[in-house]
Order: structure tokens, then sequence, then C-alpha cells
């Protein structure tokens, strides 16, 4: 009866652990809309509701995407968000898209995106892109060159880039699976990280001396987003 009684323990947790990996995403709505309220105290998992009397259609308009992002910078990039920061109509819905501009060979670094997967269409230009899968396979290089019309899918949480191999500008619409899809710029975060992480760290991690390593940390990690 004792066997019986664990063997029905095991079996209850792994089904629980199974149902919380299948709904390891954005909630799902459970009423017609929730308006993010963007002024709200509460803390969720998400945003809080705008009260649905007070909802109109400007809650679900974002203007202004057809306008270029000013690639002026180091990278020769500029990301154009349409999130649930930007469009509170997104809030629970799962999906939100973001439009990227690139001067001549700017590069949109590696990054990943910790809660979604993204997609991603040419609008104009040419683009090399690529993602790289986890440490098992091996760490695998997926690469494309991308021309306009075609699309290219990042699977979620993996880290991936963009690049525009051509002397005229290029822009790329992309589509993600979530309100919020967060973005981790690997340069930024391992060596612009505030507090730094400890130099001796990155020598070990990435066989630097710490003269190296101290240049690296001095720089200025710009953000394109």
């Amino acid at each position: 009866m004792a066997k019986s009684h664990h063997d029905l323990q095991l079996f209850l947790g792994l089904l629980a652990l199974a149902s919380s990996l299948a709904i390891a995403t954005d909630p799902t709505q459970l009423q017609d809309f929730c308006v993010a309220d963007n002024t709200s105290n509460i803390f969720v998992n998400g945003f809080a509701c705008k009260d649905p009397n007070l909802v109109n259609e400007n809650d679900f308009l974002f203007t202004g995407l057809n306008q270029p992002g000013n690639t002026a910078n180091q990278l020769g990039s500029k990301v154009t968000p349409v999130f649930v920061t930007q469009l509170p109509g997104l809030n629970t819905l799962g999906i939100s898209l973001a439009r990227i501009d690139f001067a001549p060979y700017g590069l949109n670094p590696p990054h990943t995106h910790p809660r979604a997967s993204e997609i991603l269409v040419v609008i104009q230009g040419t683009l090399a892109v690529g993602f790289v899968a986890s440490n098992n396979p091996d760490n695998k290089l997926f690469t494309k060159v991308l021309n306009e019309g075609d699309v290219f899918v990042f699977p979620q949480g993996l880290i991936h880039f963009q690049l525009n191999t051509g002397n005229t500008n290029a822009v790329a619409i992309s589509g993600l699976s979530s309100q919020n899809p967060g973005v981790i710029t690997i340069a930024n975060a391992v060596f612009g990280s505030n507090p730094p992480i400890s130099p001796y760290i990155l020598e070990k991690a990435f066989q630097l001396d710490q003269k190296t390593v101290d240049i690296l940390q001095a720089k200025f990690w710009m953000n394109n987003n």
C-alpha cells in the first residue's frame, strides 16, 4: 500500500511538472481584452487590466512604424519595439512585433529573447542572419542570407543576430510570441553588467587576460532598442 501511495505521489508530481511546462508562455486572456494599465501600482505577472469602461480604440493603436529608426550609432541599427509597454492592448494576447532598421553594414548584435520565438521578414535590402543552438548539440550555427520577402524563424531563447550585408539601408519586421519578449544583448550583459562581473570570472570563461577584460568592461555598450 505504501509503495502504491508513493507511486501515486510520483505520478502527480510528474503530471504537475508537465502541466507547468505546457503553459510556460504568456497567460491566455480570460475575457475579450485586458488592456494594460501602466499607471497601476499592483504587481502581477504582466500588467493589471485597465477598467474596461475606460478602454477606447487608442488602447489598441500604435502609429509611426512607417518611420525609419535612427541608425546613427556605433552598431548602425535601431529596433523600434511594439511591445505591451508601447501598445497596452497587447496585454495577455501573447504577441508583439518590432521594426528593425539597418544602416549599410549595420548590425543587430547577438542577443536573445528569453520569453519569445521570433519570425522575421525582410522588407528592404539583404540581411545575413543566424542563431546558435544550445550546448547540446554542440552550439551549431544556423545561418542564411535573406533577400526582400524572405522569412526566417529564431527559436525562443537562442542567441541570434542580423547583419546588413549591403551598402544601402535595410529594413525588417519581426513578430514575437510574447507581449513582452525581453531582450538580452550578449556583449552588454557580459561586459557591461551593473555591477560588473568579476574580471577573474570573465578571464576564465573567455580565456582572456586581465588587460583585455578591463578594456572590454570599460567600453560603452549601447542598447539599440
